[in-house]
């Protein structure tokens, strides 16, 4: 059996800006998203904990040191600036996979900046 397993998460996240004439996707720092091993275009699973929404989109990579969390085109209706959300991604895998997994989690504070690291990102062997 195959399981869907969380891969990655950005915890307490603040978006920065809302862009409703945009093609879609939220824009993450990318050294934020090399961090918990984001990919571009990778699909992703967004909760506001400010208005209670959960939206999928794609991440793709803002800035580096930006702290940036824009969320684009639709979804912009979903959340607005200083909205705090989470960003999930997930992977498919068998059940011994399962075991073995240690999702990325970062936790942020108001600024976007990392406060806490935990698990280990896919990417770090690349």
């Amino acid at each position: 059996m195959n399981l869907v397993m969380c891969k990655s998460k950005i915890h307490r996240a603040r978006v920065t800006e809302s862009i409703l004439d945009y093609e879609g996707s939220l824009e993450i720092d990318t050294d934020i998203m090399k961090e918990v091993g984001l990919y571009p275009y990778e699909k992703i699973l967004v909760v506001n904990a400010s208005n209670g929404h959960r939206f999928e989109t794609y991440a793709i990579p803002g800035k580096a040191g930006s702290r940036c969390f824009k969320v684009n085109g639709a979804a912009a209706h979903r959340a607005s600036p200083g909205d705090t959300i989470t960003v999930m991604s997930f992977g498919i895998c068998t059940e011994d996979e399962a075991r073995k997994i240690s999702p990325k989690i970062i936790v942020m504070d108001d600024k976007n900046g990392i406060v806490v690291r935990k698990g280990r990102s896919p990417l770090a062997d690349l």
